[in-house]
């Protein structure tokens, strides 16, 4: 497998899509479905990118950028969501890309290409 991708996704459908059209790309996307199985994650290999969704169960995925980015800020983190907009993002977190949902594949496979190399 190629570059390894963490992505912090609640929703079933959208979290497999991505999974699987990455998973073409030949990314090593790890899954988690709330910010607490993220958060405990007993994971050996940093990821080369982060992908976190804004709207979870448990959580606010700007928090958990923000968490990440104070801990190690040369990780890029992209966020997605159906609600918050580009300038909320950047005002709570320093994500470094920002996709709405919906939201087309090819960019999406675009922006991580772009955030990996």
């Amino acid at each position: 497998m190629g570059k390894r991708i963490f992505l912090l996704e609640d929703d079933e459908g959208i979290r497999d899509v991505i999974e699987l059209i990455l998973g073409l790309e030949d990314y090593d996307v790890i899954s988690f479905e709330t910010v607490t199985t993220f958060m405990e994650a007993n994971v050996y290999e940093v990821p080369d990118l982060f992908i976190l969704d804004v709207m979870l169960p448990d959580g606010n995925g700007m928090d958990v950028c923000a968490e990440l980015k104070s801990i190690n800020n040369n990780i890029p983190v992209l966020m997605m969501s159906a609600h918050a907009s580009a300038a909320d993002v950047a005002a709570t977190c320093a994500a470094n890309d920002f996709m709405e949902k919906p939201f087309d594949l090819n960019k999406l496979i675009e922006k991580v290409n772009k955030l990996v190399a």
